[in-house]
């Protein structure tokens, strides 16, 4: 999101694009300092952000810095080492899976949900039946987000409702049914639109071709294998892993007003479409290994950076997004967003010069201007 107002989850959906979609800035190239990086943190820290972690990776060179504090009460600095709420990142884990089964033969993507998923997504215009499993993954399916339907939103979003049910269990089953509750944006395959359900719905895919749930797949394939120590799918556990910081958010559609401790809550909201911990260390290894073509063959690598246009310069594949920045130098990566944390994780496509960041809240500061300044700062 580029706008200074974000609202949690609902705002996911657009924190998730910030990367590609934020005006870039006209630079040259970077040449491998920091202090650009640095800075644009600070100002998102006066902007009103608690505090920023973030950890770039250029060659065999790492690079970590801390803006600002992890706890408003205590004063305590955020870590270099912080686990936090990815949100949308979780999208690329996700999308990573089903293209490792695809490679193995175990579905085709452009298998209709309906095979996998017979009678989930119908009613009201919704057809399963031609919607492809690409579709989801590159969100061109239609199907509506279930994090804007109106009720969804006062339930866990507003602050009333958030502090009523922050330790709710929803299951995938019922965020899809309050999606297919509206008719489709559009029929598969004619637009874009970024919705959260099509990648609940892609969970439910991995679940029903494996028989495990998505999050013991990620494990499994992903996690274990790149040793990611910090990174986990927490299901329905509403506490954070430590080292951590606090999270904050207005739980309102403004910068202004209250701030709220929303670091626990029941994840089970976001499920396979944003419920992921990491750290911005793991979350670099993740991303260059991905590009690198550690964890998929060239050929399901190739449909991942397959992009739909978004805008000019900015792209978005099989749960992964191309952004041109200003200096000419193009990132793929994602971002993410929930209650009181926003993240970016970018990487060129050689895998060389990669970076991940965290704000602790959820209202302000400008991300894009960070991966701006560690991408193209003299």
């Amino acid at each position: 999101m580029t706008a200074r107002v974000r609202t949690t989850l609902v705002a996911a959906t657009a924190v998730a694009l910030s990367v590609a979609l934020a005006a870039p800035a006209v630079a040259a190239p970077g040449t491998g300092g920091h202090d650009a990086t640095r800075r644009a943190m600070e100002a998102a820290v006066a902007d009103g952000v608690p505090g920023a972690t973030a950890t770039a990776r250029d060659g065999h060179r790492t690079w970590s810095e801390t803006v600002g504090v992890g706890d408003l009460r205590t004063g305590e600095p955020r870590s270099e080492r912080d686990r936090y709420r990815v949100g949308s990142i979780t999208k690329t884990f996700v999308a990573t899976v089903l293209l490792q089964l695809e490679a193995e033969g175990r579905l085709s993507l452009d298998d209709t949900v309906d095979t996998w998923l017979p009678g989930v997504v119908e009613g009201n215009g919704n057809d399963a039946g031609r919607i492809t499993l690409r579709q989801l993954l590159n969100h061109t399916s239609g199907v509506y987000d279930y994090t804007v339907d109106e009720e969804f939103t006062r339930t866990y979003f507003a602050k009333d409702g958030f502090f009523e049910h922050r330790y709710d269990t929803v299951t995938p089953r019922e965020l899809v049914e309050i999606a297919t509750a509206h008719e489709p944006d559009f029929a598969p395959g004619t637009s874009w639109n970024y919705s959260n359900t099509n990648y609940v719905l892609a969970g439910m895919v991995i679940e029903e071709v494996t028989g495990r749930p998505y999050g013991d797949e990620v494990r499994r394939r992903v996690i274990e294998p790149l040793k990611l120590r910090a990174t986990s799918v927490p299901g329905t556990r509403a506490t954070m892993p430590q080292p951590s910081s606090r999270a904050y958010s207005k739980l309102a559609r403004t910068a202004t007003g209250p701030t709220y401790d929303v670091t626990r809550l029941n994840p089970s909201i976001a499920g396979a479409a944003g419920e992921m911990i990491s750290s911005s260390d793991d979350l670099n290894r993740f991303y260059t290994a991905l590009l690198r073509g550690r964890l998929l063959p060239a050929e399901q690598l190739a449909e991942m950076t397959t992009t739909v246009p978004v805008q000019p310069g900015a792209g978005y594949g099989l749960g992964l997004m191309k952004r041109e920045l200003g200096c000419g130098v193009t990132v793929w990566g994602h971002g993410g967003g929930i209650h009181g944390s926003s993240s970016e994780a970018v990487v060129t496509k050689d895998g060389r010069h990669a970076l991940a960041f965290n704000f602790n809240g959820d209202w302000s500061g400008d991300s894009g201007a960070v991966i701006e300044a560690e991408f193209c700062a003299e």
